[in-house]
Order: C-alpha cells, then structure tokens, then sequence
C-alpha cells in the first residue's frame, strides 16, 4: 500500500514517517510541508492512502479532502480533536490526536490495510455480483428481509440500528423504522466499519449523522443514544475524543 503525508511540522512528517516504516506493509512514497504541491502528485502516481494534518496555513485537511475528484483512503493527523465529527463525514478511517501512541498508530493501519485489499478485492472481481450475493455497499444501498420482503435501504439513510430482543430496527432519515431478524453481527457486516459503530449492545449508529456526543450518550435528530460503558473507549477513541 503506497502512501504520503501531508503536515505543516517536519517532526511530525518525520514521527509518522518512522512510523509506517516500523509497521511494514506500507511504502511512504513522500513527504510534504505544503499540501497544495501533492495534490499533482496525487493526481500522476498510485497513492492509496493520505496521511493528512488539519489546522495547515496554506489550506485545511478538509478542504484539501474536498477539493480532490478522486479521493483515496485519508488518515487525520491533528493537535485538534474538535474536528473530529467534520473528520468522520467526510469518511476518513481514522482520526489520530496528537501526540500520537505507536499502539494507537498500529490500530489505525491495520484497520486501512483491511479497507485497502477489501477494495483491491472488489476491483479484482469487477463490478458484476454473483446473483443473489454481494451487499452491493459500493453502491449505497444494502438489502435486509422483513417479513416476506427484501427491502432496499440506502446507507446513507440509515440514522442508527436498535437491538430489541428478537430482532432489529433500523432506524432511516424518512419513514418508519424497518424491522429485522438479522442479527447486529450480520447487519454489521452489511455496512462500512468506517461510518457505523457500536456504542451499546443495543445500539449501532452511523457517525454522518451525529449531532453531539455528550458523556454517556449521543444525539442523532433528537434521540438520544446511551453509550455502553464497554464500548466507551474504542468509540471516543475513533472519533478522536
């Protein structure tokens, strides 16, 4: 996997850089102070995956995100945890606070390396499913039985899944919640592990759609969501709180 990385610091570039060389894996293609002269360089060469700063002089992390037609896999790296939910919308994998821990670092490229060859391997096998197979989430919509139909969601619609005690209700924008007797592991494996997460054995949410996180709970259009004590940790983590 062949990335670069993008900060303002040259310490940081450095740790960073140690970093990926220390992990194996990857290949640090460059390093840059000025995040205006890779986006060419991203543009001509295979970059897979973008270690990127936020507070920079020149331009935003961002608004440098935004600015890309073609945006690869992006890591945060930031001094600023305040950013951390504009971070997620805009589907990063992850967002690391400085000063970042080595064990910290590792998790967060384990989890890119699982989203880099789970996309090489769709690329592999071209856009056409086997009948009946697939999940089609490179297509923004899954399909989940209730009652006698297999009904289509879009991803992006879906707010939070709730687990009651016989089966599933998920949660859209619009419209009445659908029922399911899918189980949280097979409904997981249905949507991207870099927007949903579990935050309470009851409850899977979908990060785009934040509007606050509180101590123990999270708000999403006015439901307020508890925050399980043994899932506390990894999701503040994710979000980089």
């Amino acid at each position: 996997m062949n990335c670069i990385i993008i900060d303002d610091e040259p310490l940081a570039l450095g740790i960073i850089k140690s970093y990926c060389e220390d992990t194996g894996g990857i290949n640090v293609l460059g390093t840059f102070t000025n995040p205006l002269k890779s986006i060419h360089y991203i543009q001509k060469n295979p970059v897979d995956l973008v270690f990127l700063d936020i507070e920079m002089p020149q331009i935003s992390g961002i608004e440098f995100i935004k600015s890309l037609e073609k945006k690869p896999l992006f890591i945060f790296t930031t001094a600023y945890p305040q950013y951390a939910i504009e971070g997620f919308e805009l589907n990063a994998i992850d967002y690391l606070v400085k000063p970042i821990p080595f064990p910290r670092f590792l998790k967060s490229m384990n989890r890119a390396k699982e989203i880099y060859h789970m996309k090489v391997n769709k690329e592999a096998i071209g856009n056409v499913a086997p009948a009946g197979g697939g999940t089609h989430t490179e297509n923004h919509f899954v399909f989940v039985k209730s009652d006698y139909n297999n009904v289509k969601i879009k991803i992006d619609d879906i707010t939070y899944v709730q687990g009651l005690k016989d089966y599933l209700k998920i949660h859209v924008k619009e419209g009445k919640p659908i029922l399911t007797l899918l189980s949280f592991r097979e409904m997981a494996a249905k949507l991207p592990s870099t927007s949903f997460y579990r935050v309470h054995r009851s409850y899977l949410v979908n990060v785009n759609h934040v509007d606050s996180i509180q101590r123990n709970r999270i708000l999403i259009h006015e439901v307020r969501i508890p925050i399980g004590e043994s899932y506390k940790g990894d999701f503040m983590k994710r979000v980089g709180l």
